[in-house]
């Protein structure tokens, strides 16, 4: 039962040790994806100083570069906590392990002095000599091949715990010298994140200065947003109508086809109405389409950006806006923001439904779709596929608009049928 109860202890302590690295190594991940996000954010910002912009275009930047310290804050904050927990862990074994070591220390010098006070070589062939008959001399000889067997055994046992200590002293160190280093590096984002904040601030008092210029310039450009999300949304109900007109067509003329061979074989046979679908909001899927929605569903987190390289300027969901504090504006998607001449990449592999340009510009919207999930990718400039097209995983879609501050910025959603979902949690960030 003992025995049982050691090995469970066993297994779980190695269980939670490989989740205690496998969360670091998470954190890592997440946190050297950050940095590079960042480290894309200040190269676009050098490009961006030699042009002019609108003050607007520079809040938004401040915004994404505001979210990027936060998000390199938490996620060094939760590491330095697993870092200390390790720490914790080290300590523990040092002082067990030197503890275990004294009393062996302490063993072994005392088999040493009693091996030391037997040493004439004459005493232990008196031992064997003296012993009652052939068996007894026999167990003593045993006995004294196992006492330096054990002799030798406890030496050894003795320089692996001095080796395993030291290696925990050397683990202990180099964890101490990580938690400074990210409590460092979270010491100075943060002094990063209130110097963003602060020149935030200024350039939104730059715009209360001149409310009504800035108004109307956001006002317009809400309105514009919102056109273009119900144009999107339309698109996609109608994408979905026409497949679910197409497949009850379909399902139709096989049902009156296996009507007309049953009624040659008897007349009491009815046709089976088929259910018209053609109104529904949800594709109704084929057994290969529900493949694909179950593929992309399965990879949730795990897909690329759809771009090489850049960082999101504008996240998902409702915002306070800068200057209207009363007017919660909301995303339907992210907003990608990438090199001058950067190109945007399918996240996913699927089916081209759509190619659109928006109106009274020269902008395009790519609709890919995978089962009943359409990834959409808004403001290319040039488009490199054709409706139809079957396309793969980081296949070159087209290029993204370079606008007036000289980046490439796009916007990108994720829909579930008709439903817009936050492509962050889609992506692997």
């Amino acid at each position: 039962m003992k025995s049982k109860i050691v090995i469970i202890a066993f297994l779980l302590c190695s269980t939670l040790n490989w989740a205690q690295i496998s969360k670091q190594q998470e954190l890592e991940a997440r946190k050297e994806k950050i940095i590079n996000a960042i480290l894309q954010y200040n190269g676009l910002l050098n490009i961006e100083k030699k042009k002019e912009k609108s003050v607007l275009t520079e809040i938004k930047e401040k915004n994404a570069r505001i979210k990027l310290s936060q998000s390199l804050i938490t996620t060094n904050e939760t590491q330095v906590k697993y870092i200390a927990n390790d720490i914790s862990k080290n300590q523990n074994l040092i002082k067990s392990l030197t503890k275990e070591l004294e009393i062996l220390k302490a063993d072994y010098a005392s088999m040493i002095v009693k091996a030391y006070k037997s040493r004439s070589q004459s005493s232990r062939v008196m031992f064997i000599l003296s012993s009652q008959n052939f068996y007894q001399a026999y167990k003593r000889i045993q006995y004294m091949k196992q006492y330096a067997g054990f002799r030798k055994s406890q030496a050894e046992e003795i320089k692996i715990k001095q080796q395993k200590l030291n290696q925990a002293i050397v683990a202990l160190k180099s964890k101490k010298e990580q938690r400074e280093k990210v409590i460092a590096q979270t010491a100075k984002e943060k002094e990063e994140l209130e110097k963003q904040k602060q020149e935030k601030e200024k350039l939104v008092k730059v715009i209360q200065k001149d409310k009504k210029k800035y108004t109307a310039e956001i006002d317009k450009k809400e309105k514009e947003k919102r056109d273009i999300d119900r144009q999107i949304k339309k698109t996609i109900a109608d994408a979905i109508a026409a497949a679910n007109k197409k497949a009850a067509e379909k399902a139709k003329a096989e049902a009156k086809k296996n009507n007309s061979k049953t009624t040659t074989t008897t007349s009491t046979v009815k046709t089976t109405p088929v259910a018209s679908s053609t109104s529904s909001s949800k594709f109704i899927l084929t057994a290969e389409g529900k493949v694909d929605s179950d593929n992309f569903k399965a990879n949730r987190g795990k897909l690329p950006l759809p771009v090489e390289k850049g960082y999101i300027s504008s996240p998902y969901g409702d915002h306070p806006h800068p200057v209207h504090k009363n007017l919660t504006i909301h995303n339907s998607g992210i907003e990608i923001t990438a090199e001058s001449g950067s190109y945007a990449r399918a996240v996913f592999g699927g089916e081209v439904t759509q190619i659109q340009v928006i109106p009274g510009t020269n902008k395009k919207i790519v609709y890919i779709l995978h089962g009943d999930f359409f990834t959409i990718y808004q403001d290319l400039d040039t488009v490199s596929v054709s409706t139809g097209d079957k396309i793969l995983i980081k296949q070159k879609i087209g290029r993204i608009v370079t606008n007036s501050s000289g980046t490439a910025t796009m916007k990108f959603f994720i829909t579930q049928n008709t439903t817009t979902l936050n492509p962050s949690s889609w992506l692997s960030l």
